[in-house]
């Protein structure tokens, strides 16, 4: 997930979404939806999710722009950045590198709710999403290596994208600590103590821009967010996300594995249905 300066200062980092018609009226009608529609021309979870992971095989085994490789992630961790617009953490959660006890709580709850489990397939927190996003805000990438950052930053337009002064592990960060904090006003509680109900009608009005968060963008988090929890959800299992390739089963995507020379022969005029296969199982 490495990000290339372009013309304009700005985020790079990732490739603009272009959901599915459902999906782009609004997140609790598409991924949160745990239960499909017929007859009004709307698709299910598991058929969005297929769309989303087709997409992404296409470009490689990693959708939506590629990913730090697993020698980045560890030396990205010992590096440090001069960027500091929000506190760094007291304590990480239990096997987190880069989230606090509170953050990580935050992720484990929006991910469950952006991709909750049902009888489609399993949920993003199952699958490990939360873990690939910490390991992303640990790695390079989250800590902004390849982004121009020296301003002058403006609100921009649309197609300039991403113009603040904050790498991605700050604005993360900042919005977690944003969102709690709207939460705890409100509802007199954390995001992630809320009910499922409850959690999903704060994602979509983050999504819709109903809800102004006090440091950054709520839009430009949400953002970031969705894009990251979907991008744990069917990336290769190396990365800490898609565990036991999970997601690759539920849409039938075979992997990394292109080596099919030896099952011409055997399954000739036959139906081949094959395990996914991550990039560790072929080393």
């Amino acid at each position: 997930m490495s990000a290339e300066c372009g013309a304009a200062p700005g985020w790079s980092g990732h490739r603009p979404l272009h959901p599915h018609p459902r999906f782009a009226r609004g997140v609790t009608g598409a991924i949160m939806s745990t239960k499909e529609k017929n007859g009004q021309g709307d698709v299910g979870r598991r058929d969005f999710l297929k769309l989303f992971g087709a997409a992404g095989a296409a470009a490689g085994t990693l959708p939506f722009g590629g990913s730090t490789s697993a020698d980045e992630i560890v030396a990205a961790a010992a590096t440090d950045t001069k960027h500091h617009h929000a506190a760094e953490p007291r304590a990480r959660g239990s096997g987190y590198e880069f989230f606090n006890v509170d953050e990580s709580a935050f992720v484990e709850a929006a991910v469950d709710t952006l991709i909750p489990k049902d009888a489609a397939g399993p949920g993003a927190k199952e699958l490990g999403v939360a873990t690939y996003i910490d390991r992303q805000m640990a790695s390079g990438y989250g800590k902004g290596d390849r982004l121009y950052l020296e301003g002058p930053f403006g609100e921009g337009t649309p197609g300039q994208g991403y113009q603040l002064p904050m790498t991605p592990s700050e604005l993360i960060r900042a919005g977690i600590a944003d969102v709690n904090a709207v939460v705890q006003k409100s509802h007199e509680n954390s995001f992630a103590a809320l009910s499922a109900k409850d959690r999903a009608a704060i994602m979509a009005d983050l999504e819709a821009t109903k809800i102004e968060l006090p440091t950054v963008p709520a839009a430009t988090f949400f953002s970031l967010l969705l894009q990251l929890t979907i991008e744990g959800y069917f990336a290769d299992p190396m990365y800490g996300g898609n565990k036991d390739a999970a997601a690759w089963k539920m849409i039938g995507f075979p992997g990394a594995d292109a080596m099919y020379a030896d099952k011409i022969e055997p399954f000739r005029n036959k139906p081949y249905k094959a395990e996914p296969k991550g990039i560790q199982d072929l080393i």
